[in-house]
Parts: structure tokens; sequence; C-alpha cells
């Protein structure tokens, strides 16, 4: 397999601009584009964006921190609520189907979306 692939890097470049941009999107972009367009399973999906996110916030929060754009409270308390659910999260992952994963996260993100444009 070729290590440099440039539609995969063209879509990480993308999802890259998203995430620092607006602090997030690596996982709602990502999630989708896997799936769909890269053909990767949905299980595989989920899994590859949450590991391609740690290079997205890395990244991201080197600018952010150097800038002073950042509130150290918050991020440590959120960071630990993190940790547990993301454990929680990952074990729960294998254990449901890809039709109820594609469905929950299609919801989660309608209920993010409407958050946005109505408050």
């Amino acid at each position: 397999m070729n290590p440099f692939n440039f539609k995969n890097s063209l879509i990480g470049s993308i999802t890259g601009f998203i995430n620092g941009l607006f602090g997030s999107g690596g996982g709602t972009l990502l999630v989708p584009i896997l799936n769909n367009i890269l053909g990767v399973e949905e299980h595989k999906s989920h899994a590859t964006a949450l590991a391609i996110i740690i290079f997205l916030t890395t990244a991201s929060s080197a600018i952010y921190i150097s800038k002073g754009t950042y509130d150290i409270p918050s991020t440590i308390q959120a960071s630990i609520g993190s940790i547990i659910g993301g454990l929680i999260g990952a074990k729960l992952l294998s254990k449901v189907t890809g039709k109820f994963l594609r469905i929950a996260f299609g919801i989660v993100m309608i209920i993010a979306a409407c958050r946005m444009i109505f408050y």
C-alpha cells in the first residue's frame, strides 16, 4: 500500500482547516467522508476519525495555546470527562450495529446543527 495518497491528504487538509477554523469538524466531516466517499466500514470510519482527530487537535491546539486563546480550567475539567466518556464510547463501539451507529451519529449531528442555528 502506498503511504501517500493524494485524495486522503486532500481530505485531511480540508478537515484540518475546518477543525482549526471552527474548533471542531474533524469527526463530523471525517466519519461521513471515510464511510461514504472512501468506502471505509462504519465502525472503522468512527475509530479512524478518532485516531485522526488526535493530530488535528494537537496541531490546532498548539496555535491556540501559543496565542493564549484557551481556558485552562475548562480544558482540564473537560479533558477528564472526555477521557472517561471516550473510554466508555470506545468500548461500546464494537457492541452496536453499523445501522444504529449511523442513525445515532446522524441524530447527534442534527441536534448539534439545530443548536448552532437557533441558540
